[in-house]
């Protein structure tokens, strides 16, 4: 079978008291670093191990792209690289400038390769695909030719409730978008608590 696509997960490499830390303000720092870490190993599973798509993981900080301790399966690593998020994640869709490609994060639990199917499908008629977050941001993001990205990323309010819309302000006019379902992500006690409670 022939890959539909590329899928680049964004991870943080799981440390005890690095990243996630409003969580960790409301749930304390090991419990916030027990979800990553359990939730970035079942999200791997699912979705590298399905083989109408190629994974590869794309991991910040860089020097952990390399080292195998906190990384399970066997998978492409690439490290994320300088600047803000957006820099980071046009820097990973491009490169596969004229294949589909999506990102997805690593924290968010219910996503499934049902999403990652239908965000394939939904690049063979539009351009871009959205995951929208209940918080205004989105939990994946795919181009159908991540080669032709143009500005996509540039002035958006990350870790705000603008990113969707700043993005989508960003865009062409011409630019045909598609909407995924709304999914949670994890970035704080009561994204927790609603997702495990």
């Amino acid at each position: 079978m022939r890959p539909v696509g590329q899928v680049y997960m964004f991870v943080r490499a799981p440390m005890i008291g690095a990243g996630k830390r409003r969580l960790a303000a409301d749930i304390g720092d090991m419990a916030a670093w027990r979800f990553s870490r359990d939730t970035m190993r079942i999200v791997l599973r699912r979705i590298a191990g399905d083989p109408r798509w190629q994974t590869s993981l794309v991991v910040t900080p860089d020097r952990f792209a390399a080292a195998g301790r906190f990384w399970q399966l066997s998978m492409p690593r690439l490290s994320q690289g300088q600047g803000d998020l957006g820099q980071r994640m046009a820097r990973a869709l491009r490169r596969c400038p004229n294949q589909p490609a999506i990102i997805v994060g690593s924290d968010i639990p219910a996503v499934s390769t049902d999403h990652i199917a239908a965000a394939f499908e939904a690049l063979r008629s539009h351009d871009l695909v959205f995951g929208p977050a209940a918080d205004g941001g989105y939990w994946l993001v795919g181009a159908r030719t991540p080669g032709r990205l143009g500005r996509l990323f540039k002035n958006v309010r990350w870790s705000s409730s603008h990113a969707l819309e700043d993005t989508l302000a960003g865009l062409k006019p011409s630019r045909r978008v598609a909407y995924l379902e709304m999914l949670e992500d994890v970035d704080d006690g009561a994204d927790y608590a609603s997702a495990f409670l």
